[in-house]
């Protein structure tokens, strides 16, 4: 047990730093930490959902190694990034976001989106790398460790923010989220096929996609933080 805690450490560091930020993040709109564990074990179970998805694929054919593709079919990685990987893994996060986190009673506010979806993506980002290790050294392992839930973080903001804020407004939640799904999975079906199929010297595009979404988000919670005590003020 001792053994495997060491091993997992470049994954269960992370998580707890990530939530830990997020805490801090929310501290002027703080919402229940038991609801903020749930949405952490509901993107676990969104990965398993997608593992089921894709076992699915599998079974009509359309299930392909992403790896290979990048070596013999670009427009076919590009496709099956966005098509699949980008729909999938994000779709599997949005479910439990609309089945689960929006029914609530706490979330009545638009940067809740953005907290509960973070916690849903850190969940799945956390057995994605927990997968990973085997095929990583120590230090690559600290490095997906840190970085990995940064890049499900950003995609689940977008979405959380967008969906959390057109349930508040009594918007339509099925036209909402299907424009979210679309637009995010093609932002993170663009990142994999980047960061798998393009050369080395591209690399830098993925980060800067991610820097950008990270600044926008930033300054979303920021801009939302200065809404929320301005309107306490006027009470």
């Amino acid at each position: 047990m001792f053994a495997y805690i060491v091993v997992s450490l470049p994954v269960f560091l992370p998580v707890l730093f990530w939530a830990g930020y997020h805490l801090y993040v929310d501290r002027h709109l703080p919402e229940p930490v038991g609801h903020l564990f749930l949405a952490f074990f509901l993107g676990v179970g969104s990965y398993h959902l997608g593992g089921a998805l894709y076992g699915g694929l599998e079974v009509v054919g359309l299930r392909h190694d992403a790896f290979h593709l990048a070596q013999s079919n670009l427009p076919g990685l590009f496709a099956y990034s966005v098509l699949a990987i980008g729909v999938i893994e994000e779709m599997v996060k949005i479910i439990p976001f609309l089945l689960v986190v929006l029914r609530f009673q706490e979330f009545d506010e638009p940067i809740d989106g953005i907290i509960y979806a973070s916690f849903i993506a850190l969940g799945f980002a956390a057995i994605e790398n927990l997968h990973y290790l085997q095929f990583l050294d120590q230090t690559e392992a600290y490095l997906r460790g840190f970085a990995g839930p940064v890049v499900h973080i950003v995609f689940a903001s977008f979405w959380g923010y967008h969906i959390g804020r057109a349930h508040l407004r009594g918007v339509s939640l099925l036209a909402t989220s299907a424009i979210c799904l679309l637009l995010a999975a093609s932002f993170h079906g663009i990142y994999d096929f980047i960061v798998i199929g393009m050369p080395p010297a591209a690399l830098p595009i993925s980060a800067l996609m991610i820097a950008g979404l990270w600044l926008w988000r930033l300054w979303l919670i920021r801009d939302l933080h200065t809404h929320y005590a301005s309107t306490r003020d006027e009470r």
